[in-house]
This record gives C-alpha cells, structure tokens and sequence, in this order.
C-alpha cells in the first residue's frame, strides 16, 4: 500500500538571509527605473502617509487612561502610515536609510553611488513637502477639540525636550536618539519584505513602531509629520527650530542607523548563510 504523499506547506515568510538581497533588487529597480518626478511624487506620498499616521496616532491617543495605553495607542495610529508606505511603494527617507546602502553593497555600477545619493536627498525633500501639504490640509479641512490640539502639542513637546539644553551634547542625544529609531524602523522594513502576506508585513511594523514610539525614540520624517499638524494651528516651536533641534539631527541619526545597526551586521552576519543555502539548492537541483 502506497503512504499518502506529504505535501509540505510553502513557508509563510522569506529566510532572512535572502531578504538583504531582495532588498537591494529591490532598491537597484527603483532607484534606477525611477525619473526625478516619479521619485518626487512618491516621496511626497510617503510624508503624507506619514502625517495621517501622525493625526491617526494623536486621534487614538486622546482620553487614554494610562501612559502606557496611550503610548499603545500611539504606535497603532502610527504604524497604520508607515504600513501604507510600505504597501504603496511609497518613498520614505527611513526606510531609503535602509534600502540605499543595501542596494550600494549588493550592486556595483557606473554612477550608482549619484543616483543613490540624489534618491535619498529627494526622499528627504519630498516627505517635508508631503507633510506639510497634508497637514494645512487637515488644519484647513477639520477643527479636532481642545483635547486633540492638547495631546498633540505635548507631542511635540516632548520631541523638542532637548532645545531646552541646547549645545552639541543635545544634537549628539538627537543623533543617538535617531539611530535607535532607524533601527527599529529599518528592523521594521526588514520584517515587512519578510513577510508572504499582508497581516505578516503588519504585525512587525506594528510592534517595531510601536516601540520606537513608546520609547521617544526621534524618526525624522514622523517628526515632521507632528509638526506640520501643529504649526498651522500658531502653535509649535516655529520650522527654524523644529529643522534645527529635531528633523536635521535626527535625520542624520537616522541615515547612521540604518546602516550601522541594519544593513552592516546582517549582511555580514547572513552572508555566508545565504552562500550556504545556495549551494545547496544547486546541490538539490543536480540531483
């Protein structure tokens, strides 16, 4: 008699090991298919996806009983736009931290290095563009309660605690600050391409940002998404402020973050890993 056959189910999320590598196909496609314009449009989207994560954050945050529901809270709106850039292919400056130098170390091509650099340079530009669209748009279109405009300008608060001690010990907690949160994030991004479904890419967005944001932990581009909500209302510290003791520093945290604390380890940890597998699906293939 004949045993059944048994049929192993596909895996539901790609191996580590490979993902630094589709990562960087990935990045190569767009960084090289994608014309100014296109990476304009796309990066503009993305700081508008961001900046209705910010709203949706403060929106959920509202009224929380406790500090740690509200921080909860928080991160679910938050991760909510984070998830639609990743869906929508939007363009995001944190996960091009990401992206870009896996792309650099798994491609070597004539030019790439200015085309990489022109991609992050328009990431940043166009997601300062999209938030602050999005939020006159929001101010010009919804009038939230007291308690909303409250909640967000603690917010905001908080992300301009170290103006305060001013001097570079403040911009190097700034940079630090944004290299732990382009961990998470690019950790976040990481999971994501993992991921074989849609609620599998959600689950690590969710906890990874839900972290980052419970933490205080500085993501530049969210950051510009709170402040493009806030500064329309006449409340705010003012964009020079903002740039100059928040979205500048932290960006350059961010950008050290996700290549030290992401791409570097893994690809060196994984690398090997991935020879490993190779050979033996060849191995498996000749047989």
């Amino acid at each position: 008699m004949e045993r059944p056959e048994v049929r192993v189910p596909p895996a539901q999320y790609l191996a580590p090991e490979l993902v630094m590598g589709e990562m960087a196909e990935f990045g190569h496609h767009r960084i090289v298919a994608c014309t100014v314009p296109q990476i304009l449009v796309l990066g503009i989207l993305g700081g508008a996806f961001i900046t209705t994560g910010a709203l949706f954050s403060v929106l959920l945050g509202v009224g929380a009983s406790s500090p740690g529901v509200a921080r909860l809270l928080e991160g679910l709106g938050f991760s909510a736009g984070f998830f639609f850039v990743i869906l929508s292919h939007a363009v995001l400056f944190t996960e091009a931290n990401v992206v870009v130098p896996a792309t650099l170390l798994g491609h070597k091509a004539p030019g790439l290095l200015w085309r990489l650099a022109r991609f992050w340079a328009l990431a940043w530009i166009a997601n300062l563009a999209g938030a602050i669209i999005i939020g006159w748009i929001v101010h010009l279109a919804q009038h939230y309660p007291a308690n909303v405009t409250d909640l967000l300008s603690e917010i905001v608060a908080r992300k301009m605690q170290w103006r305060e001690s001013g001097g570079l010990g403040a911009w190097g907690q700034l940079v630090l600050s944004g290299m732990l949160a382009n961990w998470l994030v690019g950790m976040a991004a990481f999971f994501s391409m993992m991921g074989r479904s849609i609620i599998g890419k959600y689950i690590p967005i969710f906890l990874a940002v839900s972290l980052f944001v419970a933490a205080n932990f500085q993501h530049s581009p969210a950051n510009m998404g709170y402040f493009s909500l806030i500064m329309p209302t006449g409340g705010g510290p003012g964009w020079v402020s903002a740039l100059l003791w928040n979205v500048i520093p932290v960006g350059l945290g961010n950008m050290i973050g996700g290549t030290l604390l992401v791409v570097l380890p893994l690809r060196f940890a994984l690398s090997g890993r991935q020879l490993e597998g190779a050979k033996r699906r060849a191995h498996g293939a000749a047989e």
